[in-house]
């Protein structure tokens, strides 16, 4: 059995029908910036989320950047990130010509608790990352930033849709930054992003930031750039914002087989908390200290698999930076993501669980 770890080719018959009226619907319209399905999916974000301001852009990094922007974070600013993410967190540090300022994570990958001992006179902000699907602890690192006087930019893009009490991931801080990217639990079909805030001010910035620094048309108030999104990525965004429910059950639905049969093995460590609901199973990370022979194993068994992430950060050659990062390191030597999304059967999944159980027994 072939069981690839991701497969978009794969989104059934339905919904490719469904995609493909929308897309001659907005040929026949005519237009492809802006307008009605922009407007249409950023409201329909503010009361998913209950966010006064949800603020659709490029994608995901340009969010995160927009997001800093509009907080003046620049030169001379420190701006404290978790050692272990994807890149673009601190990408756009360095892009503002601040300096990212690496903390080690907890061992599920969160910022770790005494990520305050890394502020300095030059911190402006702390960025915690939901890694994996799991929301991070925002009511301490609010609560800690505020105290600190330095502001939060939330980076949850691997965690829409997560929740606690009643309060949803990107909802907590100064700024919210989602991506849209197709392999997000809610994905476009191709690039797209969102910045979250309950500061209107703050959403004025960001608005005229997207969009060449205008206030309205040639009227420049301040240098911005072109991140306004698609207007046919925000067409089909709302399609699967209309099925992101149903395709949230299946994962944890998916995900219960996973620790159903998985959960007899010593050796293997798993994502206990996926199934709650401040994890929104992005993916299904397990740990173990044979990562690669299981992985190579695997794939001989036709599993696809994938690691996030196999470096940290401060060992990239870009953002270079010494010290231990002992629990990011151990994710990047010991974590291995399994197939899991909306694509895929629960047959497949028993074969890939069958097959890890193997693995051990041999």
């Amino acid at each position: 059995m072939k069981v690839p770890f991701l497969d978009l080719s794969r989104i059934n018959s339905e919904l490719k029908e469904d995609l493909k009226q929308k897309f001659a619907a907005l040929l026949d319209k005519g237009v492809f910036s802006g307008g009605e399905e922009v407007d249409l999916f950023e409201r329909s974000i503010q009361d998913m989320l209950n966010s006064r301001n949800a603020i659709a852009c490029a994608n995901g990094t340009d969010a995160l950047e927009l997001a800093l922007r509009a907080l003046q974070i620049g030169p001379g600013d420190e701006v404290i990130v978790p050692a272990l993410t994807w890149v673009s967190t601190a990408e756009v540090v360095s892009i503002v010509e601040a300096k990212p300022i690496f903390w080690d994570t907890d061992e599920k990958g969160l910022l770790r608790a005494d990520w305050v001992k890394a502020i300095s006179k030059q911190t402006k902000a702390v960025i915690p990352v939901h890694l994996y699907g799991r929301k991070a602890d925002m009511e301490s690192i609010c609560e800690a930033a505020k105290a600190s006087k330095i502001t939060v930019i939330e980076d949850a893009a691997q965690a829409f849709g997560t929740t606690r009490n009643g309060k949803a991931a990107g909802t907590w801080a100064d700024i919210g930054c989602l991506s849209f990217y197709p392999t997000k639990n809610l994905g476009a079909l191709g690039e797209a992003g969102m910045c979250l805030t309950q500061d209107e001010e703050i959403a004025k910035k960001i608005r005229i930031l997207i969009n060449h620094g205008q206030v309205s048309r040639d009227e420049h108030v301040s240098v911005g750039r072109n991140s306004r999104i698609d207007t046919i990525q925000a067409a089909f965004l709302n399609l699967f914002l209309g099925r992101f429910d149903v395709f949230q059950k299946r994962r944890k639905d998916l995900a219960k087989v996973y620790l159903k049969k998985l959960g007899g093995l010593p050796k293997l460590g798993l994502p206990e908390d996926i199934l709650a609901d401040d994890h929104n199973a992005h993916l299904f990370v397990v740990e173990t200290n044979q990562r690669d022979e299981l992985r190579n194993f695997l794939k001989e068994k036709g599993i696809g698999t994938a690691i996030h992430y196999p470096k940290i950060i401060p060992d990239m050659e870009p953002y270079r930076s010494h010290g231990d990062f002992p629990n990011a390191r151990k994710l990047t030597e010991q974590g291995l993501s399994l197939p899991l999304n909306p694509w895929i059967t629960k047959d497949e999944v028993n074969y890939v669980a069958d097959s890890i159980v193997d693995f051990f027994r041999i």
